[in-house]
């Protein structure tokens, strides 16, 4: 009865922290992001401001509103990595928010997992999966948000030839993408673009770009210009070819999508088989199956095959994901 007590309240306990954290993270704090930028402002109008110390002053940046979780997460480089995968991701919320989730999800997961099954174990493989969640969620829109950047990238390189032959300056064609163009590329150049307007050196400021946004044909662009402008040459045929080259590399990754296709789609059937036969023989036999999870001899069976086919899983995803 004792145990049962302390279930109850820790569940208890931890649901409540969960929705908290939950209602925290929705309710991003944007009048506090405001008040510390107008007291920064502030203390730029007082102050005589050195070139160096307003760049630090405009990078800095807060992983989590509490001062000493905050110090601990400067120190810790999965954090600032994290950090990173949120401005990349463009989604509201701190490290410290999504590492609190985390633990939280983790905490719900290793708690539910022994009272429904009685095993430390599986209460920690369930802790490890929830707790990844919120982590997989940011990669995921990282992911969709790069590719989107990398979608467009052709047609901005394009349209800044185009730009850079009528006689517009580099300047002016970033302003033209920023202006044309839909986010993700069409907002970063306009920070990019900001930045340069702004003071700060171009070679920052695509460094600055590069550092947002997580995609390899970015980088030709980056060190084109950079090039150009320390030795001079053609801008405009420059990024043009850089362009054709970016289209290139799209139509080499489709052939190597094409080529794998057919291990992807035997990946997902080898998964699903298992969980497909299964239920047709629930639904056929139920008092046959229901062994599985019924018996000592069942649960250790099943467990089994679980851990088999996650690693199964992991082995055919290394096999069909092919790097170019």
């Amino acid at each position: 009865m004792t145990l049962i007590i302390l279930m109850a309240v820790g569940g208890t306990v931890i649901i409540f922290l969960l929705v908290m954290g939950v209602l925290s993270f929705v309710g991003a704090s944007r009048d506090e992001a405001e008040k510390k930028v107008g007291h920064r402002l502030r203390q730029l109008a007082l102050t005589e401001v050195e070139h160096q110390s307003f760049d630090l002053l405009l990078a800095q940046s807060s992983m989590s509103q509490v001062p000493w979780f905050n110090r601990l997460l400067l120190r810790l480089k999965f954090a600032s990595n994290i950090s990173k995968t949120i401005r990349q991701a463009s989604v509201k919320g701190t490290a410290g928010t999504y590492l609190l989730l985390c633990a939280l999800l983790g905490l719900a997961g290793l708690w539910g997992g022994m009272v429904a099954t009685g095993k430390w174990w599986m209460g920690a493989g369930l802790a490890g999966v929830l707790g990844y969640l919120p982590l997989f969620w940011l990669e995921r829109r990282k992911s969709s948000r790069m590719n989107a950047f990398h979608k467009q990238l052709p047609e901005v390189l394009d349209l800044m030839s185009r730009a850079l032959k009528a006689g517009h300056t580099f300047g002016g064609a970033m302003r033209m993408v920023a202006d044309e163009f839909d986010d993700p590329i069409g907002g970063e150049f306009g920070k990019t673009l900001d930045e340069i307007n702004y003071g700060m050196d171009v070679d920052r400021a695509l460094k600055n770009l590069l550092d947002r946004v997580d995609v390899a044909d970015l980088k030709f662009f980056a060190v084109s210009v950079n090039i150009q402008r320390e030795t001079g040459g053609n801008l405009a045929e420059i990024v043009e070819s850089i362009a054709r080259l970016v289209r290139e590399r799209f139509v080499l990754f489709g052939k190597v999508r094409v080529l794998s296709a057919e291990g992807r789609l035997s990946a997902w059937i080898l998964s699903a088989l298992p969980f497909v036969t299964a239920g047709i023989l629930y639904f056929v036999n139920p008092d046959y199956m229901s062994r599985m999870w019924t018996t000592e001899l069942g649960l250790q069976m099943s467990y089994g095959a679980i851990f088999g086919m996650a690693l199964g899983m992991l082995c055919m995803r290394r096999l069909v994901s092919i790097k170019v």
